[in-house]
């Protein structure tokens, strides 16, 4: 029960940051052009040093035991989530997007860290390398009649992916990194939560919240995203064992976080519904104060 506490005392905390966001950009503080800059230094570094960071652990035989099954988790996690999806949201491109993609990176982090500690980002660094490229790949076909060829220089090249790569040198060499650029690279890790919560503030701030509320498919879309997948992800991961626990929670909350802030980018970027597209983010944010607590609680009955 106090992973369930720690986990709703930071959601609330995520929630007044994007509080602050929202107050900030009606002001006139932050606008639309200062979300997209605070959007490349959240993707340009502050996820890049939060993954590297999580690969700073001892190497041994149980840690790559652990990453290696945390990828296998991963991996049937966002294919629960992306068959799920498909099938219930396969006439709108931009629902489907938002059913399958959780917010692993800007939002899950910091529950992770919260209720597991900060070497457990190295659970789900699997999770956000997926993500980004079905994102990339499978997401963009969502949107586009055309196909796009993706090269290996194009996927080695993406901030998360250099980040994981440099992760893994780190973890599979062990070689320390100079004090200097520890500290560093912790102070930008550490600007991830807020400023990603800005943005989600500076998205509710967009939105008409009256009119928001009132459309039944948003919680369609929460329901799926947030509990239907969670749920199924939790009884297919009892059965993998007790003495993976802490494996299973970390990716349980990143599969269990809202609706990834990528969809509203990638449906601007496609010519899709937008305004849409930040609704889905709006709502399922503000529900996943109740989902994920519920999510946790669930993995615990069933894990006792």
């Amino acid at each position: 029960m106090s992973a369930v506490i720690l986990l709703v005392k930071q959601v609330l905390v995520m929630f007044l940051l994007s509080a602050v966001g929202y107050v900030m950009f009606k002001t006139g503080k932050i606008t639309l052009d200062g979300n997209k800059s605070i959007g490349n230094i959240l993707i340009y570094l502050s996820l890049p040093c939060v993954i590297i960071n999580g690969f700073r652990v001892e190497r041994s035989v149980e840690s790559v035991h652990a990453l290696l099954l945390s990828a296998l988790l991963a991996a049937l996690a966002l294919g629960i989530s992306l068959v799920l999806s498909r099938l219930v949201f396969h006439e709108n491109p931009v629902s489907t997007f938002a059913s399958t993609f959780p917010n692993p990176g800007f939002f899950g982090v910091p529950l992770i860290v919260e209720v597991l500690g900060e070497e457990s980002v190295f659970y789900v660094a699997a999770f956000i390398a997926f993500v980004n490229l079905l994102q990339w790949t499978y997401g963009v076909s969502l949107f586009s009649t055309e196909k796009k060829k993706i090269t290996l220089k194009d996927v080695f090249t993406a901030p998360f992916m250099i980040a994981i790569l440099i992760g893994l040198f780190l973890f599979f060499t062990q070689i320390p990194l100079p004090d200097i650029v520890s500290r560093s690279v912790g102070f930008i890790a550490g600007l991830n939560t807020p400023l990603a919560m800005f943005t989600i503030g500076v998205y509710a701030a967009q939105t008409d919240m009256l009119a928001m509320f009132r459309k039944k498919e948003l919680y369609r879309i929460a329901l799926i995203r947030q509990v239907i997948v969670p749920m199924l992800a939790v009884i297919v991961f009892a059965f993998l064992g007790e003495d993976i626990g802490m494996v299973k929670t970390a990716v349980l909350i990143a599969i269990a976080c809202p609706v990834g802030s990528n969809v509203a980018v990638y449906a601007q970027l496609h010519g899709a519904d937008y305004s849409y597209a930040v609704e889905t983010v709006v709502v399922s944010t503000l529900t996943s104060v109740v989902t994920l607590p519920l999510i946790l609680m669930a993995m615990n009955i069933l894990a006792e």
